[in-house]
C-alpha cells in the first residue's frame, strides 16, 4: 500500500485519527443511493473509478451497494492500534469488510468476528465494543478533526500541508518531500 511505501522509503511514522464522514448514518446502514439522495452523484462513474484507483494500489475492491455507520469500527480500532503485533493489521481488515464484503461494520458480532481474523482476541473486542471504552477517545478524535478542517477521508496531512482523497503515491511522496517535516505522517480517516 501506499502508506507503508511511504513509511518504508521516508522512516516516518503513520497515526491515524478517526473522523466522522456521515456520523448520522443509521446501525443497519443504507443504500448508496439513499445517501446520496438529492444530489447530483453519479454512484456509478464514483464506483468505477474507486474500483480503478484500488486495482492500481491492488487492493481489491467490491461492488458497494450500502454505507454502514463506522463510529464503533472506530472505537474498535483505537484499541486494537494498542494490541500488537496483530493490532496494526485491524485497518486492512476494516477496509476488506466494508469495501470488498459489504459487511454492516456497526454490527457487534461482525466486528468481533473482523477482530478474531486479524488476529485479536475476540472475547476482548467484544468487552471493548459493548463498554464503549473507547468512546471518548475517538470522540476527541473527531473534534480534532473538525478543528483542523477535515472534510474528506482520507485526508492526509504533514507539517501543515494536506491532501484530501485517495491520491496516488506520487502525490503522497510530493506532500512528504515538501512539508518540511520528518518523522511524523498523520492520515485522518475513519478505519473504513
Amino acid at each position: 500500500m501506499r502508506i507503508e511505501r511511504l513509511r518504508q522509503a521516508f522512516d516516518i511514522e503513520v497515526r491515524f485519527v478517526h473522523f466522522p464522514l456521515h456520523p448520522e448514518t443509521p446501525p443497519e446502514g443504507q443504500t448508496l443511493a439513499q445517501l446520496f439522495a438529492g444530489r447530483r452523484f453519479d454512484i456509478v462513474a464514483a464506483q468505477a473509478q474507486m474500483k480503478t484507483l484500488m486495482a492500481a494500489e491492488s487492493l481489491p475492491y467490491g461492488e458497494r451497494t450500502m454505507t454502514y455507520n463506522s463510529r464503533l469500527a472506530q472505537e474498535m480500532a483505537m484499541w486494537a492500534q494498542g494490541q500488537l503485533p496483530n493490532g496494526t493489521f485491524i485497518h486492512e481488515a476494516l477496509f476488506r469488510a466494508y469495501f470488498v464484503d459489504n459487511l454492516n461494520i456497526a454490527e457487534v458480532d461482525n466486528l468481533v468476528a473482523i477482530a478474531e481474523k486479524a488476529g485479536l482476541p475476540p472475547v476482548a473486542a467484544r468487552e471493548v465494543l459493548q463498554t464503549r471504552r473507547f468512546r471518548a477517545t475517538v470522540h476527541a478524535d473527531w473534534e480534532h478533526s473538525r478543528q483542523q478542517g477535515v472534510t474528506a477521508v482520507p485526508t492526509f496531512r504533514m507539517g501543515g500541508r494536506e491532501v484530501a482523497g485517495a491520491q496516488t503515491y506520487e502525490i503522497l511522496e510530493q506532500l512528504v518531500l515538501n512539508s518540511g517535516a520528518s518523522g511524523r505522517y498523520h492520515t485522518r480517516a475513519s478505519p473504513v
